[in-house]
């Protein structure tokens, strides 16, 4: 494990007004050994769990949102507003944390969302809409903050991604999965492209996590009554598996871990789902694995 890095910065405090308080927070980002963290998504479920934990560890921390008044205020972070499908609002967010604190150190992408729906069932549109959040919004940030990381020669950067972009899941999900995958081949690219300028990028991959993922997922618009029941199947079978999940808390220490690393992974599954699945999937017939996948969904009845 590895201190926080020692880096050079202003000499100045900013402040925090905390969202829905007129207190005033004030963080002095003079001290040299501070970190200062960008977390988008960060105002609930895993985004929040991780802002939490950061500052509770002395880093400078400041979650981004699409709807920063409107969210839960966690102690010593600061939220700013951020739509990661605006290249606009995205320069705008890091101009604002620059201004503020005159570096970035580490990038944690946890903005995204679930799109529910046949495959047949998703148009164009709303295919578009979930890879604009989910991809593009990872790619408009990372290169926003690399210019700075590569002048400074350090910087992590931590991509939060899903068993779903390991393995096809879950069943009614499929573009969802389908961004977590070109997550996954986009963040092995930049890892390997930016080692020589000291940058470290990282994938956190969790299994089911107890969060509000299922519940706040989107439906596709178009309904074709020939899945209605396997969906309803799926769907139910998705949000017990998520009631019994662990908390984000356990993603929130993977994050820690891989921040204080001297030399991190590219991959860190998180969750007991996330190390066997792929394993299965690797050592079974196809046909073998995709009997379990059904039952686990309660597809079986498909056939």
């Amino acid at each position: 494990m590895r201190s926080q890095r020692v880096v050079q910065a202003p000499t100045h405090a900013y402040e925090i007004r905390p969202v829905n308080s007129k207190r005033i927070v004030k963080l002095d980002v003079s001290m040299s050994s501070q970190q200062v963290v960008l977390i988008t998504g960060g105002s609930s479920g895993i985004g929040q769990s991780i802002a939490r934990l950061l500052a509770r560890k002395d880093f400078a921390v400041f979650g981004a949102s699409r709807n920063p008044h409107t969210a839960e205020h966690a102690p010593g972070v600061e939220v700013l507003p951020l739509d990661v499908r605006s290249d606009e609002s995205v320069r705008a967010c890091v101009d604002t944390l620059l201004g503020r604190a005159g570096r970035l150190n580490v990038l944690v992408n946890n903005a995204g969302y679930m799109l529910g729906g046949a495959v047949e069932e998703v148009t164009i549109e709303e295919a578009r809409a979930q890879f604009e959040t989910n991809f593009f919004g990872t790619m408009r940030t990372v290169k926003a903050v690399l210019p700075l990381m590569r002048q400074q020669r350090s910087g992590t950067i931590i991509n939060i991604s899903s068993l779903a972009g390991l393995v096809p899941g879950p069943p009614f999900c499929g573009m969802y999965s389908a961004s977590k995958f070109a997550l996954e081949a986009y963040t092995e690219h930049l890892w390997r492209e930016v080692k020589p300028f000291g940058i470290h990028v990282s994938l956190v991959e969790p299994g089911s996590i107890k969060t509000k993922l299922t519940s706040n997922r989107q439906e596709a618009a178009e309904r074709l009554g020939d899945y209605d029941r396997w969906r309803r199947r799926a769907l139910e079978a998705t949000r017990r598996l998520e009631e019994n999940a662990p908390e984000p808390t356990l993603v929130a220490d993977a994050v820690l871990s891989i921040i204080e690393s001297e030399s991190p992974k590219l991959r860190y599954k998180v969750g007991k789902d996330a190390t066997w699945l792929p394993r299965l999937r690797q050592i079974l017939p196809g046909s073998m694995f995709e009997k379990q996948l059904r039952k686990t969904f309660d597809l079986d009845a498909m056939e």
